[in-house]
């Protein structure tokens, strides 16, 4: 028999569900077995600020397995890969991402516009913080931490002492409690993360016959999307403090299909929010992101993401907070 493949993942219910859902679709589409093996990374073993902990926090411990040759691939959150590429991996596929906007979890399932000033909501990304300032919607934010169910208990536990999160819609439709959303919401008041709600399956580039194998998950207008948002991300070198986002979409147009594009660089208390878009094919989706990249940069987006430490291409760090 196939020695099944070895996947690894981290131990959160949230990476255990994504890579058991690769799993499934890989031994589906290829006969081939494969299982889970449990990597810890630095991130899981912190409670710091996810922003404070460093590049590629949740990735490297993966990383180092798989030239170790004690897995065979890997499978991240796709916004928790630094956009510098890794000596010797390569991204075999991006499957079909799911819905990449945020969402929000709230007391007596209100939304965003019925929480009155001064109710606190929680969550642990710098973007979405800077986003909920801009709305000037007088909440009171606080930065939090934690697995899905952490989050979602500040919300609706017993010890309940928030009045709602926001969390990415991926995370919560992936362990099956997308139920709980009060409301999604709309890009135009909360612009994603590059790459949120993609994962990314990596394995090692000296191994073709996996390569080619993995292929079989791939899904082109994911990729292109994807391709689009962190060629902007990596064009700005933002740091891994600054709030950037940007959420790519590829739709049929007049003349084939067509990838839209839109950016965002927002200032952390919401004082100053650059927002443009920009469309193109999807053959040519990182010269897009580098594009948009450009004209944010000449609206004064450097100064913004200058006052957050502008740390260097391939260097941005999202974290997991799916």
């Amino acid at each position: 028999m196939t020695a099944p493949l070895r996947l690894g993942t981290r131990g959160s219910a949230l990476a255990m569900a994504q890579s058991g859902q690769i799993a499934e679709a890989l031994t589906a589409a290829t006969g081939r077995p494969v299982e889970l093996v449990e990597v810890v990374t630095a991130g899981d073993r912190s409670a710091a600020p996810v922003h404070r902990l460093g590049v590629g926090v949740f990735v490297s411990a993966l990383r180092d397995a798989l030239i170790a040759r004690t897995i065979d691939l890997a499978v991240h959150s796709y916004k928790d890969l630094p956009t510098a590429t890794a000596a010797g991996l390569h991204i075999a596929a991006v499957p079909p991402r799911e819905d990449p906007r945020d969402a929000l979890v709230a007391r007596d399932g209100r939304t965003l516009a019925e929480l009155p000033p001064g109710a606190t909501i929680g969550t642990g990304a710098l973007r979405r913080i800077a986003q909920l300032h801009a709305l000037g919607l007088q909440l009171e934010v606080t930065p939090i931490r934690g697995n899905v169910d952490t989050r979602l208990g500040r919300v609706l536990g017993p010890d309940a002492d928030l009045d709602a999160v926001v969390l990415a819609r991926a995370g919560l439709a992936r362990l099956g409690r997308a139920g709980e959303i009060t409301e999604t919401l709309d890009p135009m008041l909360m612009l994603p993360a590059p790459a949120q709600g993609a994962l990314a399956v990596e394995c090692r580039i000296d191994d073709p016959d996996l390569v080619e194998l993995l292929a079989v998950l791939d899904h082109a207008p994911s990729r292109a999307a994807v391709t689009a948002e962190r060629a902007l991300l990596a064009t700005l070198e933002a740091g891994c403090s600054a709030p950037v986002a940007a959420f790519a979409e590829v739709a049929e147009g007049d003349a084939g299909d067509e990838i839209y594009l839109r950016g965002a660089v927002i200032s952390p208390d919401g004082s100053r929010d650059l927002r443009l878009s920009r469309t193109g094919t999807p053959a040519d989706a990182a010269e897009i992101g580098k594009a948009l990249a450009a004209e944010l940069l000449e609206l004064g987006a450097d100064s913004i993401l200058g006052q957050e430490g502008h740390a260097g291409p391939g260097t941005q760090q999202f974290g997991s907070t799916e």
